[in-house]
């Protein structure tokens, strides 16, 4: 059986390098799609960087001692469930917002959205139009209070469409859809449309050998991350910070009623993205401070997070604007951009391409970022690009960078509950890529945005992702993400073996403060071009300002916060120092307390960080694998609990604020619920 799976495997790489289009059964467990399109075009062979002796002057090290059932039937009935009815009277809205918004998701979120999608389908089933829907969602969402009624009418306007179009399409329960979209907080219900696997080459796992040190006197790349920019083309100095939207410092949001709340010059730490000047300005300093920059990572996010006012044709005025800008600072350094998910309106909106009408598809925004990638791109990535926004290129003779479009992974695009199975087929492109450059020798550094352990990523996404990390650990030597906004990491495990750590994804601070943040950027020293180059990260190093500091005195003053070996008192930044550094900082609290302070690139306003908050960073400093905290994390957050000095009294209090505050939000949101919801029937 082996042969012929291996026979099998071959003939579909001689297909795949020939350009043939690919046929394969996705309803057989073990056959996946690998999609009807043409990969007639070569990865590049061409090596991006010139072959310059590269020795830069690296951070100095620290001395290391030695030492079942369905929430509710589905009849066709014309009364709204009884569940709705209850989820509507209970939910504290203000939660569920914050919880979406922040991406900590728990059972009030997934209530929320049971009953949200449950309500939605009960229109569908008892014949309303799509204009009617719309009508009653914006006026649901101005009733409830949810959002301002502007902002209200134009996410109505802006996402109605698409979800009414993917809830006609499926046959899944909310409880169904919910698991999918929430994740852990909403329990794990099969669902045989997000039940996949990625096919692997019947080729034997290299034998692993120990990661050995970098040399540190060895020549080196010093490398750039950009990370969520959020460049806002309407910031407005001295307007209203403090707005109740998902977006201030705007004209828009009127004059602030004291001087407190007015947004600063340089920024703010409230929901407001970055002005031109702060970008013009951090860009100047990197170009006149960092010189010897080899290349840039820049993983996404380039547009403000006004997401219920959004166009296309913002959107890719944006994109023009941010990459012109790019090439005019740093001509001749090459760069590597990675997909965000706000670059598409509506935001997180990414259709796979079996949804291929003109009115939904992706198109607008792939065939463009073809064409400004391609100032530093080869042309040989064109088909990937234009297909699904990924791409592999050759960076030096043995080392590769490969970008993937991780919104494919995103649990908010709603067009993946439809069939969420390898969009694109990018996954199983991305085995193709890595088994060829293990064939070839060749190291492979990873881009994406959204790290593929965060929550916002698809569960069954993730698990694949992680089982082609693992099996390809001799081979990717590196990860990098944004999304977060935080300075952080995720650490792999061997997916058979959780003990052992195989590998690390780097996540980048944002440029844009949004929000409690101050900005920042990210340089890593990455081991060269000798004989014995592990192509893995030597050490990194945060730069930041203090945007309080900057508003105050007129200008910012951009500074290196910390080098991570220094900082953290690590031998080497391979996966098993990471771990080690993780369960050091579980059991030493300075030590989290100080990495909680450059978690927020040392932002004055950071909010407290009790047990809870502890538990949660740790854990996901432990998680590559999206949803699987059980596993990941039991242990870690055990010993936190039981070293935790939480007194009966402060547990009492807790509880009654609790209780009260659910008690007190029951009878305002009863009375705030529209009527119409209530009589229907």
């Amino acid at each position: 059986m082996k042969y012929i799976l291996a026979l099998t495997w071959i003939c579909q790489a001689i297909i795949y390098a020939q350009g043939a289009p690919m046929m394969i059964d996705a309803t057989n467990k073990d056959d996946f799609n690998i999609s009807n399109w043409n990969y007639r075009l070569p990865s590049n062979t061409k090596p991006i960087l010139d072959d310059r002796v590269r020795k830069h002057q690296k951070p100095e090290p620290a001395k290391v001692s030695p030492t079942g059932r369905l929430l509710w039937e589905r009849e066709d009935s014309t009364h709204l469930p009884k569940i709705v009815d209850k989820a509507l009277q209970l939910l504290n809205l203000k939660q569920v917002a914050f919880e979406i918004e922040n991406s900590l998701l728990s059972k009030v979120s997934c209530t929320a959205c049971k009953a949200g999608a449950g309500l939605l389908q009960h229109y569908i089933r008892t014949g309303k139009t799509d204009k009617e829907i719309k009508k009653m969602i914006n006026q649901f969402c101005v009733s409830l209070k949810i959002q301002s009624a502007r902002v209200c009418e134009g996410i109505t306007e802006l996402f109605s469409g698409e979800v009414i179009y993917v809830l006609r399409k499926i046959d899944s329960s909310p409880e169904e859809i919910c698991s999918v979209i929430i994740g852990d907080a909403c329990g794990d219900v099969y669902n045989p449309y997000h039940e996949w696997q990625v096919m692997f080459p019947p080729v034997a796992k290299p034998e692993i050998k120990a990661q050995r040190i970098p040399e540190v006197t060895a020549p080196s790349f010093k490398v750039l991350h950009l990370s969520d920019t959020h460049y806002d083309p309407y910031y407005m100095e001295g307007s209203n910070a403090d707005c109740n939207e998902p977006l201030c410092c705007r004209l828009t949001n009127g004059h602030p009623a004291t001087k407190e709340q007015a947004a600063g010059k340089w920024g703010d730490y409230r929901k407001c993205d970055t002005p031109k000047i702060t970008i013009d300005n951090m860009l100047k300093h990197i170009s006149e401070t960092h010189t010897d920059i080899d290349y840039i990572l820049w993983t996404g996010d380039l547009p403000p997070h006004d997401v219920w006012n959004q166009t296309r044709e913002e959107n890719l005025k944006i994109l023009k604007e941010t990459v012109l800008q790019m090439s005019d600072m740093f001509p001749g350094i090459p760069i590597f951009p990675a997909l965000g998910n706000h670059e598409s309106a509506p935001v997180n909106s990414f259709p796979p391409p079996f949804i291929d009408s003109p009115e939904n598809n992706i198109s607008w925004l792939y065939e463009e970022l073809n064409e400004q990638w391609r100032k530093w791109l080869p042309s040989s990535v064109s088909n990937t690009v234009r297909r699904g926004a990924f791409y592999s290129v050759l960076v030096r003779p043995g080392f590769r960078l490969i970008s993937l479009n991780m919104n494919y992974c995103n649990n908010k695009n709603w067009w993946l509950l439809m069939n969420s199975t390898d969009p694109a087929t990018e996954l199983q492109w991305f085995i193709y890529e890595l088994q060829s450059a293990e064939f070839n020798g060749e190291k492979v550094h990873v881009i994406g945005h959204i790290p593929p352990g965060h929550s916002d990523c698809l569960k069954v996404w993730s698990r694949n992702y992680y089982a082609i990390i693992s099996r390809y650990e001799s081979t990717v030597t590196a990860q990098f993400f944004g999304h977060t906004h935080f300075d952080e990491f995720e650490v792999f495990y061997d997916k058979e073996d959780l003990s052992r750590s195989i590998s690390v994804a780097y996540v980048g601070p944002s440029v844009s403060p949004y929000y409690d943040l101050n900005p920042g950027y990210r340089i890593y020293y990455v081991d060269g071009d000798h004989e014995k180059s592990t192509r893995a990260v030597i050490d990194h190093e945060t730069w930041t300002m203090n945007l309080r500091e900057a508003n105050i005195y007129g200008f910012p003053v951009w500074f290196k916060l910390y080098t991570a070996r220094q900082a953290f008192g690590m031998e080497a930044l391979r996966p098993d120092d990471w771990d080690a550094f993780i369960e050091k900082m579980s059991n030493e609290p300075q030590l989290f307390d100080l990495f909680y302070k450059y978690y927020y690139k040392a932002s004055p306003v950071r909010p407290f960080c009790d047990t809870e908050c502890k538990k949660r960073i740790l854990c996901d400093l432990r998680s590559g694998r999206s949803h699987d905290r059980r596993n990941l994390c039991q242990s870690i957050e055990s010993r936190i609990d039981s070293t935790a000095n939480t007194s009966w009294k402060q547990w009492i209090y807790n509880t009654i604020t609790v209780s009260m505050s659910m008690l007190w939000s029951i009878p305002r949101l009863t009375i705030q619920i529209p009527k119409y919801v209530l009589g229907l029937g």
